[in-house]
């Protein structure tokens, strides 16, 4: 660390290689954050959370109880132990509560004062943050599983959906209504997820095993399905199969150019974005047993990357291109469902069946030397001055 301060310091060196760096030591050192809770006011599992990425401070949760909560992460009582607490909550009194389980929840990109969520009672609502009230109800003919803002647009405010139907929605929040339909997959879309690279390209991943790219600009289907052999994904792409099993997780890396994407074959894996191709990082067998989407995530300004993947009742940490698994986060008393990354403190967030919302945290710097004789000079008669700076002169006259 002191390397890369000077070289920082020097010019000798870009100033993001010090961050990055220091991110990469915070993740690597992270554990359960013993002295911060999460207010504790779902009933039922945790689906889904996501922080907002203006200011980094609130948070959203959705659970199978069909209730939604925003957090405030921020330490108010300026003490090491504290609660995150509920600002406000969507509750089974409201009568604007979703019917059923609440499988997807997002923080407009541009704006804490909207959200969206969407449920397997068939709706996708649009709420006013300050009021707590639906601005605009989508509805579907059929279940609910996901559904994803681009998190870049600017030239439009589109929110893909996936439901039980094999046709994904695309749904515009101008207009109210869904717009567009994109065919191409032969079973329930589990995934969703647009690239944080080009605003118009979305993937999305079914139970028909396959994962397809599409530009939504285009009327002629899908760019191409992900194979995992490596085959021509222009020809045949009914074959191509990026897993062995339903496909119920995506992710794109932070910078756009990968892919990640994980299966209920217990396999994950990692696709360069542009081109389709399978990068075939082994990374072991992902236990991976939910029929519904599974929500991980993955780090952002770290060198490697980082991907936070829930494995049973615990998150499993993996180097994203060599596949290492670097640890296993436990703390969770049932399944894991959910988990968000907080780039700016290099924190995780994860949701479960046990109701409960755990925070990770990377664990202090130990002390620098020079602090430590800064404290034991302010131990006074505690401590023993050493003699390398005892005043000799002094003692040797006094003793004359």
């Amino acid at each position: 660390m002191l390397g890369f301060l000077f070289a920082r310091q020097a010019g000798l060196d870009d100033p993001l290689r010090l961050k990055r760096a220091e991110s990469t030591r915070r993740v690597l050192c992270m554990e359960l954050n013993q002295d911060r809770d999460v207010e504790r006011i779902h009933g039922n599992g945790i689906n889904t959370i996501d922080i907002e990425v203006i200011e980094g401070r609130y948070m959203l949760s959705g659970g199978a109880d069909g209730v939604i909560v925003i957090y405030d992460l921020e330490n108010h009582s300026r003490k090491p132990q504290y609660t995150c607490k509920a600002v406000c909550t969507v509750g089974r009194s409201s009568r604007h509560v979703h019917k059923f389980s609440v499988e997807t929840v997002q923080w407009y990109p541009h704006d804490t004062g909207m959200f969206v969520s969407s449920s397997f009672d068939k709706t996708m609502k649009v709420w006013d943050t300050e009021t707590l009230k639906p601005a605009e109800i989508f509805r579907f003919e059929g279940n609910i599983y996901c559904h994803q803002m681009s998190p870049i647009a600017k030239k439009h405010s589109l929110i893909a959906v996936g439901t039980k139907d094999p046709k994904v929605q695309l749904c515009d929040l101008k207009s109210g209504s869904c717009i567009q339909v994109l065919q191409g997959h032969r079973g329930e879309v589990l995934s969703v997820r647009w690239s944080p690279r080009h605003e118009y390209i979305l993937a999305t991943a079914s139970a028909d095993s396959s994962v397809r790219l599409w530009d939504v600009r285009r009327a002629t289907g899908s760019l191409f399905a992900l194979d995992q052999h490596n085959g021509d994904r222009s020809k045949a792409s009914f074959a191509n199969m990026a897993h062995n099993g339903r496909v119920n997780g995506l992710c794109f890396t932070a910078d756009g150019l990968f892919l990640l994407t994980v299966g209920t074959d217990d396999r994950m894996r990692l696709w360069k974005a542009a081109s389709g191709e399978n990068t075939l990082v082994n990374y072991g067998k992902v236990a991976n047993e939910t029929r519904k989407g599974l929500k991980f995530a993955v780090s952002r300004g770290c060198s490697p990357e980082f991907a936070f993947v829930p494995c049973g009742s615990s998150v499993a940490v993996y180097a994203l291109h060599t596949g290492e698994l670097v640890t296993t986060l436990r703390g969770h008393y049932n399944n894991v469902d959910c988990c968000d990354f907080h780039p700016d403190y290099q924190e995780l967030y994860s949701g479960g069946k046990d109701c409960n919302i755990l925070a990770w945290v990377p664990t202090p710097r130990k002390p620098d030397v020079e602090d430590e004789g800064q404290r034991s000079k302010t131990a006074g008669s505690q401590s023993t001055l050493n003699p390398a700076f005892e005043d000799a002169w002094s003692s040797s006259d006094e003793d004359g």
